[in-house]
């Protein structure tokens, strides 16, 4: 009967749970687990803006508000975050679990605005959460990648070159200033996201008290496997963004480690993960704060070189709708090469393309798009040429203590890929309609539309072939000779062939 019973399910019955970033992506799909199966969760409280627009999104987005969920407006940068007395007084009687998932995962964000969102917020979050009577757990969503600038990451915290109440102080400089020494303050972080994380974590150690305190650092979060939908995703950022540029054959190239690990854990899983945590913490209430490494690379090893056949093959056998080219993606980590294909591959065909829109239907492009491409995959280029290697002991006790009605399915890495581009690029990111009639059946029409751009492309490879031989023959009287003993060649061959025939 145990075995039968989630034991997760039945701690959440009757529990009231706050959620900090419900409206991002990590947020929508903890909220949708608490009501698809915990279904006697007694309440959940959702921290939003102070505005009108968040109650409404909350509205819009999240299914059965008006049963179990309950807005808060909230704004994270003020003292006690700005709730109101009602709001607070309520809150701070009801609420049993906070799961902590409001950050900015702008990679590119100015400090000032890193550390006001993700530290200072996050301050404020502890605070709160020690005025909470019946408070028994707070679980905080990080990133495997907070001390990214390790190789080998223990579930553990780690120092950080500066106090985080030390940097707090600087929030209120100017930003300009702030800007200038943010190279010297971030050191060998990669940018102020991971840098911000870092320094988040060390202030929970710091000021968690007497709180029972866990933290999720998941990798790079993909599309879902299974929940709610397979593939479901709502956003471009990261990795989605590339498959999605990949699939419709604009971006051609990317700089990174062919070899490197490429660690891509499915949402569900890591909020699957987060919630059992949850359960977890408010149980047993260990001494110290316990980190859970949320990754796939030690179980299910993947390269970006094989990360780069799959979703190519994929897309061939599956093309989306409209392509602009055929989906040929090239990973190299030669700065050189990578220049040279950025050149070929991207900044003639915008500024071709531009060229066309303006001359045939004067409309005037600028290269923004493809500007915007690069700069995300720059982004994105330190962590796809490094390999890191996350210990998951904690992750793996968690698992041992769940029962076979709470534990997940193996995942198996391949089958989440193919998900991946299949789904979430047709139906949920760029809304193209679902017209197979099992997943691994392209539509008829994107079929002839990938087969005529390959025939175009094999086409003009040709017509390309002819002229550079026809301009080196001219040029060449070796290359000539060469060029009529081959024709005599040929048409010797296909003599003997057809006299061969004949006399059959």
């Amino acid at each position: 009967m145990k075995d039968t019973v989630s034991l997760v399910g039945a701690y959440y019955s009757g529990k009231s749970v706050l959620v900090t970033g419900a409206t991002g992506f990590m947020g929508k799909v903890l909220i949708e687990k608490f009501l698809h199966s915990c279904h006697d969760v007694k309440a959940i409280y959702v921290c939003v803006r102070n505005s009108k627009m968040g109650r409404n999104r909350v509205r819009e987005e999240l299914p059965n508000f008006h049963e179990k969920i309950k807005p808060i407006s909230a704004e994270f940068t003020k003292p006690n975050l700005a709730i109101s007395s009602e709001d607070m007084e309520e809150m701070l009687s009801e609420v049993n679990v906070i799961f902590h998932c409001a950050a900015t995962v702008r990679f590119d964000e100015p400090l000032k605005d890193a550390l006001l969102l993700n530290v200072m917020g996050t301050q404020q979050l502890l605070r709160l959460a020690h005025q909470m009577k019946n408070l028994e757990a707070l679980i905080h969503v990080s990133t495997a990648y907070s001390n990214c600038n390790r190789r080998h990451i223990e579930e553990v915290f780690y120092p950080v070159p500066v106090e985080p109440k030390k940097l707090l102080e600087l929030v209120w400089m100017d930003g300009s200033l702030i800007e200038a020494i943010t190279p010297n303050l971030i050191g060998d972080w990669p940018n102020t996201y991971t840098f911000s994380k870092a320094l988040t974590e060390y202030l929970i150690q710091q000021e968690k008290g007497d709180l029972n305190v866990a933290i999720i650092r998941p990798s790079i979060v993909g599309a879902s496997w299974q929940e709610p939908f397979p593939g479901w995703i709502d956003n471009f950022n990261n990795i989605s963004g590339s498959f999605v540029a990949s699939g419709k054959g604009i971006l051609q190239t990317v700089k990174c480690n062919p070899a490197a690990l490429a660690d891509i854990i499915p949402v569900d899983l890591a909020i699957n993960l987060t919630i059992a945590a949850g359960w977890y913490t408010a149980m047993h209430r260990p001494e110290s704060p316990l980190i859970f490494n949320c990754t796939s690379g030690n179980l299910n090893p993947l390269c970006w070189r094989e990360i780069e056949i799959h979703v190519r093959n994929t897309f061939e056998k599956n093309p989306l709708e409209k392509p602009f080219r055929i989906p040929n993606i090239t990973i190299t980590s030669n700065y050189l090469v990578h220049q040279y294909w950025t050149f070929v591959h991207h900044t003639i065909p915008a500024f071709l393309c531009d060229l066309h829109l303006r001359y045939f239907y004067s409309v005037f492009q600028d290269d923004e798009a493809i500007y915007c491409l690069e700069k995300a995959m720059s982004h994105l280029e330190y962590f796809t040429s490094h390999s890191w290697d996350w210990s998951s002991e904690n992750a793996n006790m968690l698992m041992k203590e769940l029962n076979p009605k709470d534990k997940n399915v193996k995942l198996r890495t391949r089958v989440h890929l193919n998900i991946f581009c299949n789904k979430q690029t047709n139906k949920y990111l760029i809304e193209e309609m679902d017209t197979h009639i099992h997943p691994l059946f392209p539509s008829l029409l994107s079929l002839l539309c990938f087969i005529r751009l390959k025939t175009i492309h094999c086409a003009l490879k040709a017509t390309l072939f002819v002229i550079i031989w026809c301009i080196f023959t001219a040029r060449s009287k070796v290359a000539q000779n060469l060029w009529y003993f081959l024709l005599n060649l040929c048409y010797k061959f296909f003599s003997y062939a057809r006299h061969c025939t004949l006399r059959h």
